[in-house]
């Protein structure tokens, strides 16, 4: 007769997480930190490479193609069998005058900034409710509460993010879904120097200069990605997770102060900060 003491239950399967755009930056350090809290992870990105020897299972996805997202959760479900974790990470910075940003290039940041997030959503949906059970992440941006100039389009992107996120979050949560917003602001990343930008003509140079030099400011300052993995971390392991959770010292300062202070302040005190209003060189 087997010894009752060494007889113990058997453990359960870790919880499966996937993490778009995991290759680098701030879906990089979210995908470890799920990794150190005891999820099976799944990262992403559109080659499919990324961090090696680390135990992130990576998986190829573009999430601007209805088939690259449909082949990437049916490859994680035949793997997993579950997912209890989606982090909607994936995005870019378009950075330009509205007037001087082309339609194409509006679309293509919606594509995969809201679209993207939109259709992998979408996918692990049915799997979810089926379990009645999941967490779903979306990282904004304080730009989604707080637009900035020369972000139009980007800010367009992520105040669509936040509504559909708060939109998720009614209708889910009789499945036992739980939705909510990680909203950083500046953060120490490759993300602020990428390529996604439009070369301002001479009647918007100006103040396109001073506010990159300000923004620069901000971003030596930043902390790194890993502040934002802790706080995705607090908002998955959370029992009942909040709406939004802020990042960074302005992700709190600037809603308060548009929330309290007169709009006509508020918007002089931005344009004070980027000297908008300064037509001196």
């Amino acid at each position: 007769m087997a010894d009752a003491a060494k007889i113990t239950a058997p453990e359960k399967p870790a919880k499966v997480a996937l993490v778009t755009g995991a290759a680098s930056g701030i879906g990089d350090a979210i995908a470890r930190q799920l990794l150190v809290d005891g999820f099976r992870v799944f990262g992403t990105s559109r080659k499919g490479g990324g961090p090696a020897g680390d135990g992130i299972d990576m998986l190829t996805l573009d999430v601007r193609s209805d088939e690259s997202v449909a082949a990437c959760i049916g490859a994680l479900l035949k793997e997993a069998g579950r997912i209890d974790v989606l982090v909607n990470n994936a995005g870019y910075l378009l950075s330009g005058p509205v007037e001087e940003t082309t339609i194409e290039q509006a679309k293509a940041q919606m594509e995969t900034n809201f679209f993207g997030a939109f259709r992998v959503t979408k996918a692990v949906l049915p799997t979810m409710r089926a379990q009645k059970s999941g967490r779903i992440v979306n990282v904004t941006s304080l730009a989604g509460i707080v637009p900035l100039p020369f972000w139009g389009i980007y800010n367009a992107s992520k105040f669509a993010l936040e509504g559909l996120t708060e939109t998720l979050r009614h209708e889910l949560r009789p499945f036992g879904i739980k939705v909510s917003a990680v909203e950083p602001g500046s953060i120490k990343t490759p993300f602020y120097s990428g390529d996604h930008k439009t070369s301002p003509s001479e009647h918007y140079r100006l103040w396109h200069g001073r506010f990159i030099r300000k923004m620069a400011e901000f971003e030596k300052k930043a902390p790194g990605p890993e502040v934002v993995a802790r706080i995705v971390s607090k908002a998955v392991q959370a029992r009942n997770p909040a709406l939004r959770y802020k990042v960074t010292r302005e992700a709190f300062l600037f809603p308060f102060m548009r929330t309290w202070f007169p709009a006509a302040l508020f918007e002089a005190g931005l344009r004070s900060g980027f000297r908008l209003d300064d037509a001196r060189y």
